[in-house]
């Protein structure tokens, strides 16, 4: 049970939490109302040295850069031409202070990057994304790169009963090809960022609309469009997942970024939730004193 989790006050309060709502009494919860919901960007996979999402979208802005030099004279076209990793960094490291001057120049690229072709298009690339690229300084592949506490947590909740959702910031079209193969989570509980799309020729076709933003307070509307209840356990990382945890009623779990040697260590982005675990009493999971391992072996 929780292998991959050191013996501590973190892990007994998770293993004492489902002891409590799995067991007839006071704070028992019915099967069917008991919801999770994970963050996923520095919650289940590495978010650094930049999101994987964004390794994925560089490359397709890169290449529209190269085919038409008007474009590499902007933003973001620019910076992924050049590789500027810094510069979408600093874009969404704003947004999490408050500042989406830079963000809504970016979701200007993103949205248009691969708008025009079939869902089954965009998975297929998707596919060959993680099927060929590697993290550029753990010297894994992607699909390792996912925390093996996190997926054992996914496990041991499932065990006990509890259905799993991924709410996060990222795309959602962008994690369904893999997160069942990496997490066990299917994709109808992937609950993500997404574009319009529109139905043409018998085919569902993407397109540069914007659809959701699942991020900060439009994560807990989507959990409930999408589970019609509120979470009994909510796992995140950053100031993003603020509201999530503040809309879920039983446990709130936030990974800290603390373990420089075996992955990151950092607190940008993530300023404000560390402030409200303190002082709203939310678990919080120390990679560097809590996990045993960080990726599979």
């Amino acid at each position: 049970m929780l292998k991959h989790w050191n013996d501590g006050p973190t892990k007994s309060a998770i293993v004492d939490f489902v002891g409590r709502v799995t067991t007839p009494g006071p704070d028992f919860v019915a099967p069917q109302d008991r919801i999770a919901v994970f963050d996923n960007d520095g919650t289940l996979w590495c978010e650094k040295p930049a999101y994987i999402q964004l390794d994925f979208l560089m490359r397709r802005l890169a290449a529209q850069a190269a085919a038409d030099p008007a474009l590499a004279a902007r933003q973001p076209y620019a910076a992924a031409a050049s590789g500027d990793l810094d510069w979408f960094g600093a874009a969404v490291t704003k947004h999490y202070q408050g500042d989406d001057s830079e963000l809504k120049v970016l979701a200007t690229g993103i949205l248009s990057a691969y708008s025009g072709i079939t869902v089954e298009e965009h998975a297929a690339r998707v596919t060959a994304f993680f099927a060929e690229v590697r993290h550029p300084t753990l010297d894994r592949s992607y699909t390792e790169c996912g925390y093996v506490p996190m997926i054992e947590l996914l496990r041991y909740l499932e065990s006990n009963a509890f259905t799993c959702y991924i709410v996060s910031g990222g795309g959602r079209d962008f994690m369904r090809p893999v997160t069942d193969g990496m997490y066990g989570i299917p994709p109808e509980r992937v609950v993500g960022s997404s574009v319009g799309v529109t139905f043409a020729d018998g085919n569902l076709v993407t397109t540069a609309q914007p659809e959701f933003l699942n991020d900060g307070p439009v994560k807990p509307v989507r959990i409930w469009d999408r589970t019609g209840r509120r979470p009994m356990f909510a796992a995140g990382n950053s100031n993003g997942d603020i509201e999530m945890m503040q809309y879920t009623k039983g446990f709130r779990l936030l990974v800290w970024h603390d373990d420089a040697d075996r992955e990151f260590a950092y607190e940008a982005g993530a300023e404000k939730a560390l402030k409200m675990a303190e002082s709203e009493g939310w678990t919080v999971a120390s990679m560097r004193s809590d996990w045993a391992e960080v990726f599979p072996r």
